[in-house]
């Protein structure tokens, strides 16, 4: 059944408290269904939908909301509606919730938990921000390796209902060090009586609790796993982060880079949500530094002032030149800030890049200089020459600064997405405006 099959029925069943009937008209549904659901009803008609859930489908429900339709739902309950919530929710999503609280707001929940779930939620917390250690969850199988497969299949099935997945079960030495991940289609297809260690590879993969979520990302796609072991320095194993809470950190990652791209600051909620205060803020910063930037082009053109009154039709092809080395560049950027964020390309490749981006903006410089000598020699054939070889040049140099700036921010340790296409264009404008003018002086004798 469909959210908007269902819609139409939920109004007097909510209106008359038939909560038995509600549950069995929404025991089907998949939690993200049960979101789009609940936030096509009013404010009031939310809480009595989501008080009517079960718990385990109200919590998955709950972690499919946007963070301020969490933030209004939690208002909306009691302190023990809250509590039984939260310690519902995996470690994960409660953390997530948590951290993008305020201060206080974070401490009047953690108040709520249970002695266990708290400190589980402390050393969570306790992880730096955009650390896999705030995204894992210690919600996991473990096995030992002296112990038998029946043994082993018994700890999955009594441990399979909490953990968080059991596609992946790991096995641990007595201090609790990471010796190995076993797919679950292994234990199932060996012998009752054989040994764990008789299945093991000793090979796997593992990122540290204090490692980036996208290094965490990138360890996921490199060797395509499900369930990816959070270990500390000595190689305890602390937690597990699964490859459905990675593709949510791929996606806003993916979404940052995109803002940057085009130079506005990360907008860490829906944009239909986004207020006017939000927007504004997001993009003005950037805007008035463009701003500034733009005052060299204008002084350029000043400076070849003399050049542009000896030949004024200098000035028709102007826009067209310069707009052209911006648009090379806004290319080339986007496609190494691409690859840089993919691993596909690293600090090292610089130098290769650049002899492949050099022959292909020498293609595409020459391309378009044909394109822009057609045009001059009807418009103005006295600067065929003129134009012809500053749209070669543009072209190039506009390239290889799209190109290399990422590579530069890289070195730098600063991320290779501020190299927006309008910073690339900008940078590209101030370039080209002293080029051309600088070609035209010449060939002008001036």
């Amino acid at each position: 059944m469909t959210t908007i099959e269902a819609a139409p029925d939920l109004a007097p069943l909510l209106e008359g408290r038939r909560w038995g009937e509600l549950r069995e008209l929404l025991a089907d549904y998949a939690a993200p269904d049960l979101a789009d659901l609940l936030l096509d009803l009013d404010k009031t008609r939310r809480v009595l939908l989501f008080r009517a859930l079960p718990r385990e489908q109200s919590s998955a429900l709950f972690a499919h909301l946007s963070s301020d339709d969490r933030q209004a739902l939690l208002h909306a309950l009691t302190d023990e509606e809250t509590a039984g919530l939260l310690e519902d929710l995996p470690a994960d999503d409660r953390t997530a919730l948590l951290e993008e609280l305020p201060g206080q707001v974070t401490q009047e929940l953690l108040n709520l938990l249970s002695p266990g779930e708290l400190e589980r939620a402390r050393t969570l917390l306790g992880y730096p921000e955009e650390s896999v250690g705030r995204l894992m969850t210690p919600d996991y199988i473990a096995i030992r390796r002296h112990w038998t497969i029946d043994r082993a299949l018994r700890q999955v099935r009594r441990r399979g209902a909490i953990a968080e997945t059991v596609n992946r079960v790991f096995v641990v030495d007595e201090d609790w060090r990471l010796l190995d991940d076993i797919p679950l289609r292994a234990l199932i297809l060996a012998e009752p009586d054989a040994t764990v260690e008789s299945i093991m590879d000793h090979t796997f993969a593992s990122v540290p609790a204090t490692a980036d979520r996208e290094e965490a990302v990138r360890v996921v796609q490199r060797y395509d796993q499900v369930a990816l072991p959070v270990v500390d320095s000595k190689g305890v194993l602390l937690g597990i982060v699964t490859v459905d809470d990675l593709l949510d950190v791929a996606e806003a990652e993916a979404t940052e880079d995109f803002h940057k791209l085009g130079s506005t600051l990360p907008v860490r909620m829906g944009l239909k949500d986004a207020s006017v205060t939000v927007l504004y803020r997001a993009r003005v910063g950037w805007l008035l530094v463009l701003v500034f930037m733009n005052i060299f082009s204008g002084a350029g053109i000043a400076y070849f002032e003399d050049t542009l009154e000896a030949m004024i039709s200098l000035a028709f092809f102007l826009p067209l030149l310069i707009d052209s080395g911006g648009n090379a560049g806004s290319q080339s950027a986007t496609l190494m800030v691409r690859a840089i964020a993919t691993g596909d390309v690293r600090l090292r490749d610089w130098f290769g890049m650049l002899g492949k981006e050099l022959s292909v903006a020498v293609l595409l410089g020459a391309t378009m200089a044909a394109g822009v000598a057609a045009i001059a020699s009807f418009r103005a054939p006295e600067i065929i020459l003129v134009v012809s070889l500053t749209m070669m040049t543009i072209v190039l140099v506009g390239s290889l600064i799209g190109m290399s700036l990422p590579f530069l921010l890289t070195r730098l340790g600063l991320d290779p997405a501020t190299a927006s296409a309008p910073l690339i264009t900008s940078i590209s404008d101030i370039c080209g405006v002293l080029i051309y003018f600088s070609i035209a002086t010449w060939y002008l004798g001036l």
